[in-house]
């Protein structure tokens, strides 16, 4: 099972700006592989599909950016996602527009949602993540 998770905040506002790119790639990816957005729990938007025998999941936190966190961590703990199966995508001020940067640690270089995500797991004990 994997999670695909797009940062952003809700609201007119933040439509089609920089900062909810997550979001954008979120649904993007909902279109091109039909999976629908469709299902409102654990503070977000998501959408579940299986393919090629993988779950995939798609989700958008509801959340305003700084507190992601709050809507990750419970997902991953009712679908029992492990951290390796997890994709985030936002934002990242230190890189030019059109960059993309894959990596698999670090710090959250800044970042708010980032924050919120590493803060929520280094107080939630878990087995999920160990």
């Amino acid at each position: 099972m994997k999670l695909v998770v797009g940062l952003g905040n809700p609201g007119k506002k933040y439509e089609r700006t920089r900062h909810n790119i997550g979001f954008d790639i979120i649904e993007h990816c909902s279109e091109a592989l039909n999976i629908k957005l469709d299902k409102q729990k654990f503070k977000g938007i998501y959408g579940e599909q299986t393919i090629n025998d993988e779950k995939i999941i798609l989700l958008k936190p509801l959340t305003y950016m700084n507190l992601s966190g709050e809507s990750v961590r419970p997902l991953m703990d009712y679908f029992k996602i492990n951290l390796e199966d997890l994709v985030v995508i936002y934002d990242d001020l230190d890189l030019p527009t059109g960059k993309i940067r894959l990596r698999q640690k670090g710090s959250a270089g800044g970042h708010n949602g980032i924050k919120s995500l590493i803060a929520i797991w280094e107080r939630k004990n878990s087995t999920v993540f160990a």
